[in-house]
This record gives C-alpha cells, sequence and structure tokens, in this order.
C-alpha cells in the first residue's frame, strides 16, 4: 500500500490500539503473488488488499486454507458517457468499451447485466467472457480495450467501463459522473483475509470492527471523494 490507502490503514492500526489494545505491525508488498502466500505460512496475520474473485482464485491456484473475514471498501468501476446523460438514451447497436483483463473484463460485463443490457450464461459470472452473452437485446458491440486506453476512448464510443483510478485521471468520478456504477453487492468489495485456523481469535475480530468503525469510513471518504463505497 501506498500514499492514500496507507493513511488509511495508519488509522486502523491506531484505532485498533486505542480501542482494543491491538498492536498492529503494517507489511506493505509491492507484488500482489506475495501477500497471500504470507498469510498461508503464518508471516503476517491479516492481510487487506483483494476482492473475492482474486480470493477464489488464489485459494484454488496456491491451495491455502484462506478466508475473507470481513469487507472494507468497493472502488467502484462505472460507465461513462460523453453521448447520452441516461441509458434510456441509448440506442441499438451502441459501441460499449470494457476493460480486456480477465478479472476487469467480467467485472464490467456483470455491470453491464446489472443494468439489463445484457444477460449472461448462467455459472460462475466473475469469469464471464463475452462469449458467454446470451441475451444482448440492442445488439450492443461490445469492445475490449486496455483498461489504460478507456478514458482516451470514451470520445469514440457511446459508453466506456472504467475503474476508478483510470477515470480519476481525467476528472470523472463514479458518484458524480457515471451513468451507473457498481453498489456495495458487488464481489468485487475489498476484504480482510485471514487463515482458517485464527479467524475466529479475538485479536482478528477486533480488527475488522476497527476497521469497520465510523472513524475509518469518514476517512476514506475524505481520502477518497465521490471514489469509495462503504462495503459493509
Amino acid at each position: 500500500m501506498i500514499g492514500r490507502e496507507s493513511d488509511l490503514i495508519n488509522l486502523v492500526a491506531q484505532i485498533a490500539q486505542e480501542k482494543y489494545g491491538i498492536k498492529v505491525e503494517i507489511v506493505t508488498f509491492s507484488d500482489y503473488g506475495i501477500p497471500n502466500r504470507a498469510l498461508q505460512d503464518g508471516s503476517i496475520d491479516l492481510n487487506v488488499f483483494q476482492h473475492k474473485p482474486y480470493l477464489d482464485a488464489q485459494v484454488k491456484d496456491l491451495g491455502c486454507q484462506l478466508v475473507g473475514v470481513g469487507k472494507t471498501f468497493i472502488f467502484p468501476i462505472a460507465g461513462y458517457s460523453q453521448r447520452i446523460k441516461t441509458l434510456s438514451e441509448l440506442h441499438d447497436h451502441a459501441k460499449i468499451a470494457v476493460p480486456n483483463d480477465p478479472s476487469n473484463l467480467a467485472r464490467a460485463l456483470l455491470l453491464l447485466e446489472k443494468q439489463g443490457l445484457i444477460t449472461l450464461r448462467a455459472g460462475d459470472s466473475v469469469l464471464a467472457r463475452p462469449s458467454d452473452i446470451m441475451s444482448n437485446p440492442k445488439h450492443l458491440s461490445i469492445i475490449e480495450l486496455d483498461a489504460a486506453q478507456l478514458p482516451r476512448a470514451l470520445e469514440d464510443v457511446d459508453i466506456a467501463v472504467i475503474n476508478t483510478g483510470y477515470a480519476a485521471e481525467i476528472n470523472l468520478l463514479p458518484t458524480r459522473d457515471g451513468l451507473f456504477m457498481e453498489e456495495k453487492d458487488s464481489p468485487y468489495v475489498n476484504l480482510i483475509v485471514a487463515r482458517e485456523n485464527n479467524k475466529e481469535t479475538q485479536q482478528v475480530q477486533d480488527f475488522v470492527h476497527a476497521y469497520q468503525s465510523p472513524e475509518v469510513l469518514q476517512e476514506a471518504e475524505k481520502l477518497f471523494p465521490g471514489s469509495v463505497i462503504q462495503g459493509w
């Protein structure tokens, strides 16, 4: 974690110590592949960086015994447009740009399905691909692009589904500018993750309570204005 995320977890550590007497040592990683391995081997007791689809994939790939013990925040992916102001204006054969990496592609398709624009094949929807679209009543063209290209492509399509970080680069905020966005029930809410063998310990439960406190919510909304949704 760097920058504003570090500021947030430092506040959590402060609350955990003041309210629950827990001394939290914060360990940072620069490689997303390491935190779950470190948690599994006992080098750390919790990690806070991933959503459930990523955790599920890691549990399967690594054979680790890890579980989500609490939800934190969702940094919502959202649909933006320079051509329409409401979905009712979306015409047939419109062009919709989505991220092309597997995780965010499925995330975007799920969001389109939630708006009633498409219907996906039943099954593991967090692995959805355009080939899983079973119904597309407006005959929408789904255009897959690198996530970093989506802000630049916005003027060339009817809707672009853009991650919060990239949207911020062109001064777009999901809560202010999005036609639609993920909500707190999204599977992509970030998690506090523990091992199966320590998930019910008092320290773990108290840390979750510290994270899900009004003070942390208020700080997150200040650090990420218009770009964060409470997940619990």
